[in-house]
């Protein structure tokens, strides 16, 4: 029997995989439920954080459970977009131009620190984003299916960067805020590198593959399949729109946002094992899913007021759905 033969066995195959990194990364458990909801869904995420909050490590040891390719980009103010897609090279042997890929031709790309490449590199990942494919020399190529970026930034620097389009923060399923783990985690991190482990060495995270690349897409399909009442369906709409009506937002979430939190709850339904949404999946998931869609007034950033306050304000006066 495969992960995928009944659905129960997919939703218990995803949560195993999970339980699985938990052990390698230590107190972040919320967010590597978020990066596998994204996976899951077939969304991007956006991930902020400090330096060493296990960015690198969680991504990396997520393709090896999974048995995905991973690759790495450092995005700096003089990346071009050739050194991310690739560029065709004239072999002089032959007498042609040769095509010679890029590292976005991977399985799950992290695009460390995404705001330090200039625009024009920032428009050709969002090509790749939006449309799984990358134009070069006017010829499309197509991206693996499995193709996810994980995009790090981070939230105390901001010198020498370019702050993200709306259009490009759009295309993130989800932004992923990771904090520091808590004291027993932080300590349990330096009994691991006593043992021996180290972020640096692949060899030491004693990580097997659980599934492989097509097992995913397979579970991709058993997420599409979750069932989502038109009750839960309102509830979704009911909290987006209610982004564009609160006066502390300058800007709400558009129609992209209903359909990223609907696609996001189905993931973390099949994630809980069951095949059907509830609220609470709609409310586990509208922080990572709206933060970065919305903004503040100037006058609410005076007050000290953040995007989270005012979006958890906003579940708590909006009536869900009891049945």
């Amino acid at each position: 029997m495969t992960i995928l033969d009944t659905p129960a066995a997919a939703g218990d195959g995803a949560q195993a995989v999970l339980d699985r990194l938990g052990t390698v990364v230590l107190g972040q458990e919320d967010v590597l439920r978020q990066m596998m909801v994204a996976l899951l869904a077939g969304g991007h995420a956006l991930m902020e954080g400090v330096p060493g909050t296990a960015k690198t490590l969680s991504i990396r040891s997520l393709a090896l459970a999974l048995e995905l390719r991973f690759g790495r980009v450092q995005f700096t103010p003089d990346l071009m977009p050739t050194d991310l897609v690739g560029v065709n090279m004239l072999d002089e042997l032959k007498r042609e131009f040769v095509y010679h890929p890029g590292p976005i031709f991977t399985d799950l790309l992290l695009a460390d620190e995404i705001n330090r490449a200039p625009a024009k590199t920032q428009a050709a990942l969002l090509e790749a984003m939006a449309e799984r494919q990358v134009t070069v020399d006017g010829r499309t190529r197509v991206l693996p299916a499995s193709f996810t970026v994980f995009a790090s930034q981070n939230p105390v620097e901001y010198e020498g960067t370019y702050p993200l389009p709306e259009a490009q923060l759009d295309r993130f399923l989800l932004k992923i805020v990771i904090g520091y783990p808590d004291h027993d985690a932080e300590r349990a991190i330096l009994d691991r590198y006593a043992e021996g482990f180290s972020a640096d060495r692949v060899e030491s995270y004693g990580l097997a593959p659980m599934m492989s690349a097509a097992e995913l897409i397979g579970l991709r399909q058993a997420v599409a399949a979750v069932h989502v009442e038109p009750a839960v369906r309102d509830y979704v709409t009911r909290v987006v729109r209610a982004t564009r009506e609160e006066p502390t937002l300058a800007l709400g979430a558009s129609p992209r946002a209903s359909v990223a939190l609907f696609l996001a709850s189905r993931a973390e339904a099949f994630l809980s094992g069951r095949d059907f949404v509830t609220p609470d999946d709609v409310k586990a998931l509208a922080l990572p899913v709206l933060r970065h869609r919305v903004m503040l007034t100037p006058e609410a950033e005076v007050e000290g007021q953040t995007v989270d306050e005012r979006l958890n304000g906003l579940l708590q006066t909006l009536p869900a759905p009891t049945r």
